[in-house]
């Protein structure tokens, strides 16, 4: 008998002021949590991963790269607007979330970033699709912003451009990171090189539906956003 599992299930307290609002100085400056084979449970840093793994054993990377893919403006008739782009789906067009007190129709323009004016062709679901004027990753690397996660207070800046993004990110795409491989940094990259460590790398875009509430109750009827990824057949050979 399949038990159904409802959101209340879930519900635990969070206090405010355990959510941290800037990363830790150092990027290997988090703790891990070791899970050995006897099934016990060690409270660890993160440097100390270099000791848990052996000559020869294979990480798997994902080596999306984040987007700035935040963009506020208003519709060309008036009204503010906030577009968090969803997915490229052409070079000069995305799906993206709108954000507006009232939802734009097709054809309508959007003034961004005071910059550009992109057009809505229409909708697809929950998100918009929108042109932009030109190609889309140079417009969001000129005048978009970092879309920190939500429960992150304040606005994005230089800092976290950098640190909101992992030192291996290379294909762009995610509007969110792929958070646990924010905490390697280079040296220790090169520790795991010593050490015979070996590495492989899938991409997989991490969509802005990671942070979207639950809006059923019961989760049999929650339906899960997709998205966008690839598996190299070399890291299926190494695998």
């Amino acid at each position: 008998m399949t038990q159904s599992l409802t959101v209340s299930d879930f519900n635990y307290e969070l206090p405010p002021e355990l959510i941290a609002q800037t990363p830790a100085a150092e990027r290997t400056g988090s703790r891990l949590l070791h899970l050995d084979r006897a099934g016990a449970l060690h409270d660890r840093q993160f440097a100390d991963l270099a000791a848990l793994l052996r000559p020869h054993d294979l990480l798997v990377f994902n080596d999306t790269r984040v987007i700035k893919a935040r963009l506020t403006g208003h519709k060309i008739t008036g009204g503010k607007v906030e577009v968090l782009v969803e997915r490229i789906t052409e070079p000069d067009r995305v799906l993206a979330h709108v954000r507006a007190s009232k939802s734009p129709g097709a054809g309508m323009v959007l003034r961004l970033a005071d910059a550009f004016e992109a057009t809505v062709l229409g909708r697809d679901g929950e998100l918009f699709d929108i042109r932009f004027p030109g190609p889309v990753l140079a417009l969001l690397d000129a005048h978009g912003a970092t879309p920190l996660p939500p429960y992150i207070t304040h606005q994005a800046d230089a800092g976290d451009d950098e640190r909101y993004q992992t030192v291996y990110a290379r294909e762009p795409g995610a509007v969110a990171a792929p958070t646990a491989g924010l905490h390697f940094d280079q040296p220790t990259l090169d520790r795991l090189d010593a050490l015979s460590v070996t590495r492989a790398f899938v991409t997989l875009h991490v969509g802005a539906g990671t942070f979207q509430p639950v809006r059923v109750d019961n989760l049999a009827d929650h339906v899960m956003h997709a998205e966008w990824f690839t598996v190299p057949q070399a890291t299926v050979d190494a695998i």
